[in-house]
């Protein structure tokens, strides 16, 4: 069984208080339609959401990045056409909220997965050398097969893009597709 797992596609991730830009931007497409082709396929979808609070001075990234998705602001909405397919399959996407880069850290992914015999996951989102990267490495240490889209993710930097795909590849042994 495998999931998709679509990390921090918010405004401010691609256009907002912390922007990938057009790297970002350039993915909106490929994102949507993997999303849709998951959900229309009865495969789990997770939507795995970067969850801050303002001025929240316990917070790790308070020091490293200015204030970005923020609950209740415009800002940690879904971008584009990911909204739109989010919107349309509501009830066939698991929303979870998390407050570390990786999407397992303090969260019920790992619960959820197992629950449903899944052995694969599929990831997508930004940034690449970030939240995707610390997702893939624990999904590696907790024994899943991962799949990265290579279409489907971006980040800052190019050089950190280039790096960590090659990490996943390499030292993670995902499937680059």
């Amino acid at each position: 069984m495998k999931a998709l797992v679509v990390i921090d596609y918010t405004v401010d991730f691609v256009t907002g208080k912390l922007p990938c830009g057009q790297p970002a931007i350039d993915i909106e497409d490929r994102i949507a339609e993997l999303t849709d082709s998951f959900v229309r396929d009865g495969d789990y979808v997770v939507m795995a959401v970067d969850l801050h609070d303002e001025s929240d001075p316990y917070h790790p990234e308070q020091r490293l990045f200015p204030p970005h998705n923020i609950r209740g602001t415009e800002g940690r909405e879904l971008y584009g056409k990911l909204k739109g397919v989010y919107e349309a399959n509501k009830n066939k996407i698991y929303w979870m909220d998390k407050t570390r880069y990786s999407a397992f850290c303090g969260t019920d992914l790992e619960q959820q997965l197992r629950a449903r015999r899944i052995d694969e996951i599929h990831l997508v989102g930004v940034c690449t050398d970030i939240c995707v990267l610390h997702t893939a490495v624990d999904a590696y240490n907790k024994g899943f097969s991962i799949v990265v889209h290579q279409d489907a993710v971006a980040s800052f930097s190019e050089a950190g893009h280039t790096w960590a795909l090659n990490h996943f590849e390499h030292t993670l042994g995902a499937v680059l597709r």
